[in-house]
């Protein structure tokens, strides 16, 4: 939702902050349960000497008709009116809530004369604003008495038009600074982008103005224009419906996705609980319910969309089930899982999410008895639908699956017993069967319809489209065979799919001729056109993409809320685009509604924006419209039907190419014209272009509730500007059964007036003659009733299907859909981050740090793929400690240090560090641990084993140290020595290395057990002896050199610490003295 409203103290702290000197600054203080009244008047001195009033501020109208204003009272007598309100509960109309946030203001002494009423609204093509020189309570019908002027897009008030219309009943010694606070008022409206602002009253006492109460909404999408003007800002929710915790965090989870998810709570103890992809979708099924009589048990709205990730979906799931399962019903509770045919959500990604969610709730799930109906399509939704179906196998509840066989709704009259459930299984069929020669055998959706089987084979009128290089006006065809389109951002899935769609229509050459990228230098993608590569160039700047394409007429921005404006604009600079489709959600209204006045004044386009698009079938599709390959082909969307469609609803859009063809010869083209408030172009934009275009013989509308864009159909079929056959439908419902608003998933799904429901749009419509159904649920049926009419009287003449051109299906998606195996190039057994989350050895890296697992509970797992106990990881780690540095002296420290002082990078001077580790230096810890298990494995006595080792003239590993000896012990080997003993379970070898130590150190002191062999022997014990290997892994690990590991990974800690000293401390290139070295260079042999 873009228009959202906030409090009255905010409303008022915004205009003290902006109005300048044109009023008087509010004073208010807020009370809720929680305010200590003590520090309440120490912040606020005021509150005990002067008269005040205090009333509920929660966005409750006609709060004084309610009794909830009390005005002229003393703090005492303020306190004691809240005594009997602060959180009690408190009924308007069909709405119950508590009343919980109240503010308090000093009380303005006035007359009736001194009030007066002022509101900004915004719509389509201007800013209205209305003035009454009667303000108060007992105003009546604003709309009735106000005066109101418009001030168009773009333009600016006219100082002396609000004073002569506006003002015309006011003292004249009020106008001026009545002129100059509505002129300061208008501005702020504008610059905060505020979408509505009403005050009433507006009090004047003498020159100064005050505002007493306010009511205000405000574009929420401009909060990255505005954040440092709003500052922290929260949009309460309507009176009668508490904001529960889930409902934040979801909203939490929206922020941080490009994914759209929504949750409102409607009746917590609820029976019907909903998980709905889509926008559009959401708003139908709950249409449905309450169509249905389930309204009283209806306990949420929502809706997931956007492609969001496996995680997403599972945290959306697992919100909503735990709201689900905190109450009982007698009559076990529902949760409808359903959704229309994605454009390019992958379905099998999203409800693997919601099984895992399922899953975890199973337990919930059986003690509440609750039953689960799907219904789903799109992308990929023959795997989920497996999913799902395979859950039912094992979760113990009752689960219906259903694909798009179904209609999209049935399965709410299956839950609520209104339809029997089919029992007959569906062909599990994949995407590939459309594919891979599966394109000519009859579609199974079809039997569900009742269409007859001689229609599977008959096809639309014969004309394919209109003359070549017809203009892309709001009066004529947007799309040919012909037309060409540059696609602004790198989206290469949706280009390929626009690519693909041309190829299965039989175009000569593909639609798409360039791409616009401005953060990449000029450069070419490479595409598909059926079963060969071809490139597309992609241009850094816009004006050498026209420049190079000039016969180009379609723009496809894909560029972000933030950046799709500003790049609309630069595209219409260029006289050759004729329609642009804006992709993007959530762009500013106040941009938005800029962009139509420029269109409107270049005779552009617009689609969108918050749109998929639109796809003309044999012509061009935009983007992602019409979903996967498969869902083209099953909709007969490669060649041109008779029945043109619009909608606002991008998710909606491919269910109606669905359900037209299931019930008629097909699509000839459809338009999604985007949930905002303010599309590029309305409904009756595209529906006087079917009107006007003979090969269109059926108009589809899909409407809904809010705005009054429906209203223009009604005209033009009552004055027959409008007279073909037109089904139409306005979901939204279900908006009359609700205690307290409801924001649907549209920006523009709000009724603020009773016109704008959807109930009376589909009343007037069905006035005039259209076709409406009784629900959705009746659409496709309706829609086959007109058509049959249609071909019975010759209108529709069929014709004999023309098979479309086979596509290849993309290596990855048929790796994904499991239809394809070839041999991996890698083999990997220890991390995998494909998914939603880093695993190592298979745990994800969120259990890695609550368990608190350290570094060395991570090298347990990256290297020897399982936990090891608490005592063995914490003993690598002081491995590492002990070996991370011995001094600048030793030869790989030196080698990092040189390095580092020629001026060399770290990455450099670590390896030079590194490539001196071997026997002689830190490579002890293999070669250790070798020597001493072998020889204790073989039965040799330590004496034995040091004799054998000098008779073979080879040195002890691990024994020895230059400076260390018995009376200078190394304390890295004492303190490793005291853990072992004391936390190992068993140390054999370690005991076995010591007594050969004692022989050593008997001959010379010196000949210790050095650091390096300590470990090594020591980390064999804990291999054999901590009952997490086998024998034969212990060993294995020794040799393929696991212990030299530990010593490589703790010295490079050293040698970053010397690298990064030797450039702290700017020392210079490194020059061995010549004192320090002996030449020797051979004897001179005289003169020769």
């Amino acid at each position: 939702m873009s228009a959202k409203a906030i409090s009255e103290a905010k409303g008022k702290e915004l205009l003290n902050k902006f109005l300048q000197d044109s009023a008087i600054k509010n004073r208010f203080a807020e009370v809720n349960e929680t305010t200590n009244f003590n520090q309440l008047t120490e912040d606020h001195p005021w509150l005990k000497t002067e008269k005040l009033v205090v009333k509920p501020d929660q966005l409750i109208k006609r709060r004084g008709k309610l009794g909830l204003i009390k005005a002229g009272a003393d703090f005492n007598g303020v306190k004691e009116w809240l005594a009997n309100k602060l959180g009690k509960d408190f009924e308007i109309g069909a709405a119950k809530g508590r009343l919980k946030n109240f503010i308090i203001e000093p009380f303005i002494a006035h007359q009736q004369n001194e009030e007066f009423y002022v509101c900004i609204h915004s719509h389509r093509y201007a800013d209205s604003i209305l003035f009454h020189h009667e303000g108060g309570i007992d105003i009546g019908d604003v709309d009735a008495k106000a005066v109101k002027i418009d001030i168009p897009v773009g333009g600016e008030p006219n100082p002396a038009e609000i004073k002569s219309t506006l003002l015309s009943k006011v003292p004249a010694e009020k106008q001026e600074n009545l002129l100059k606070f509505v002129l300061t008022l208008y501005n702020v409206y504008r610059d905060l982008h505020f979408t509505y602002l009403e005050i009433n009253p507006l009090v004047m006492v003498g020159e100064k103005i005050y505002v007493l109460d306010l009511a205000a909404k405000i574009d929420q999408t401009a909060e990255f224009l505005c954040k440092s003007k709003w500052g922290n800002i929260e949009f309460p929710p309507p009176f009668g419906r508490d904001a529960l915790p889930e409902e934040a965090y979801i909203a939490e989870l929206d922020a941080k996705s490009g994914a759209s998810l929504k949750l409102t709570i409607l009746n917590k103890n609820g029976r019907i609980w909903t998980m709905v992809a889509g926008g559009g979708a959401s708003v139908i099924y709950a249409d449905t319910i309450c169509d249905l009589g389930g309204a009283a048990e209806l306990s949420n709205y929502g809706e997931y969309s956007g492609a969001p990730s496996e995680q997403q979906t599972y945290e959306y799931a697992k919100t909503l089930l735990g709201l689900m399962t905190q109450k009982k019903h007698p009559d076990g509770k529902i949760l409808i899982i359903g959704g229309g045919i994605a454009n390019f959500t992958n379905v099998a990604t999203t409800f693997k999410g919601i099984v895992r969610a399922l899953r975890e709730y199973q337990q919930k799930l059986i003690e509440f008895n609750v039953k689960i109906y799907v219904r789903r399509a799109g992308p990929n939704y023959q795997e989920g639908l497996r999913i799902m179906r395979d859950l039912g196998d094992t979760l113990g509840v009752e689960i219906h699956v259903f694909g798009p066989e179904t209609h999209m709704t049935s399965i709410v009259s299956m839950a609520l017993g209104k339809r029997t459930i089919p029992h007959d299984p569906r062909p599990k069929k994949t995407t590939a069967n459309f594919l891979l020669g599966g394109a000519q055998t009859p579609d199974p959706r079809r039997g569900s319809n009742d269409v007859e089987k001689s229609e599977q084979t008959k096809s639309p009128v014969s004309n394919l489209g209109l003359q070549k290089g017809a203009q892309a006006k709001k009066s004529g065809s947007l799309f040919t065979k012909s037309t060409k389109a540059i696609i602004w951002g790198m989206q290469s899935r949706a280009v390929q799919g626009m690519m693909d769609f041309d190829y299965v229509c039989s175009r000569k050459e593909p639609s798409v001729v360039a791409m616009i990228y401005p953060f990449t230098g000029d450069h070419k993608q490479k595409f598909y056109w059926g079963h060969k590569e071809v490139l597309i160039p992609v241009y850094k700047n816009m004006k050498d993409a026209m420049t190079k394409h000039s016969d180009a007429d379609v723009l496809v921005n894909f560029a972000s809320l933030r950046s799709a404006y500003d790049s609309t604009i630069e595209t219409m600079n260029y006289p050759q685009i004729r329609t642009i489709a804006i992709i993007a959600e959530g762009i500013p209204e106040n941009l938005t509604r800029q962009l139509v006045k420029t269109a409107d004044e270049k005779g552009v386009v617009i689609i969108g924006p918050a749109t998929v698009g639109g796809v003309k079938p044999g012509c061009l599709k935009i983007g992602n419209t019409g979903g996967m390959l498969d869902n083209i082909l099953a909709s007969k969307l490669y060649r041109p039907g008779s029945v043109a469609y619009v909608s606002r609803s991008g998710g909606m859009s491919n269910e109606l190419n669905n359900i037209i063809s299931l019930n008629t010869n097909g699509v000839y083209e459809g338009v999604a014209i985007g949930g905002d408030r303010y599309p590029g172009t309305t409904f009756m934009d595209h529906i006087l272009r079917y009107q006007d275009d003979p090969e269109v013989k059926m108009i589809i509308l899909l409407g809904e509730v809010g705005g009054t864009e429906e209203y223009q159909l009604v005209t033009a079929l009552k004055d027959g500007r409008v007279n073909k056959p037109v089904i139409a439908w306005c979901i939204g419902t279900c908006a009359k059964m609700f205690t307290s608003e409801v924001q649907f998933g549209h920006a523009g799904a709000c009724a603020n007036a009773a016109s704008e429901t959807a109930e009376s749009k589909n009343e007037a419509l069905r006035e005039v003659g259209a076709h409406v159904p009784r629900s959705f649920d009746e659409l496709g049926t309706l829609i086959k009733e007109v058509y049959d009419k249609l071909v019975e009287n010759g209108t529709i003449v069929v014709q004999a299907e023309v098979p479309p051109p086979t596509v290849p299906m993309d290596y990855t998606w048929a790796c994904e859909l499991g239809l394809i195996r070839k041999p991996a190039s890698f083999m990997t057994s220890i991390c995998d981050e494909r998914g939603q989350e880093l695993l190592y050895a298979g745990i994800p890296i969120t259990d890695i740090f609550k368990e608190d697992m350290g570094i060395g509970g991570v090298l347990s797992l990256l290297w020897f793929q399982r936990r090891l106990p608490r005592y063995a990881t914490k003993f690598i780690e002081m491995c590492l400690m002990v070996t991370a540095d011995h001094g600048p002296a030793v030869s790989g420290a030196h080698n990092t240090i040189v390095c580092a002082r020629a001026g060399k990078d770290l990455i450099s001077s670590l390896t030079s560090g590194l490539l001196t580790i071997g026997d002689r230096f830190g490579g002890a810890l293999d070669a250790a641990a070798k020597q001493f298990s072998e020889s204790y494995d073989r039965g040799m006595i330590p004496m034995d084993f040091v004799n054998d080792m000098r008779k073979k003239g080879q040195l002890i590993m691990g024994i020895g140290h230059r400076v260390k000896s018995l009376n200078n012990p190394d304390m890295r080997v004492v303190i490793l020595k005291d853990y072992v003993k004391k936390h190992f379970p068993a140390t054999p070898l370690l005991d076995y290395a010591l007594e050969v130590e004692k022989i050593t150190t008997s001959k010379k002191p010196n000949l210790i057990l050095n650091v390096d062999g300590f470990i090594g022997v020591s980390f064999v014990d804990l291999l054999r002896n901590c009952g997490c290997f086998t024998r034969e892994e212990s060993t294995e690990y020794v040799e393929i050199g696991a212990l030299n590991a530990l010593f490589v990974l703790g010295r490079s800690m050293g040698f970053i610490g010397h690298y990064l000293d030797q450039k702290r401390l700017k020392q210079g290139l490194y020059r061995h003295p010549w004192d320090d070295i002996s030449y020797i260079m051979p004897e001179s042999q005289g003169n020769l």
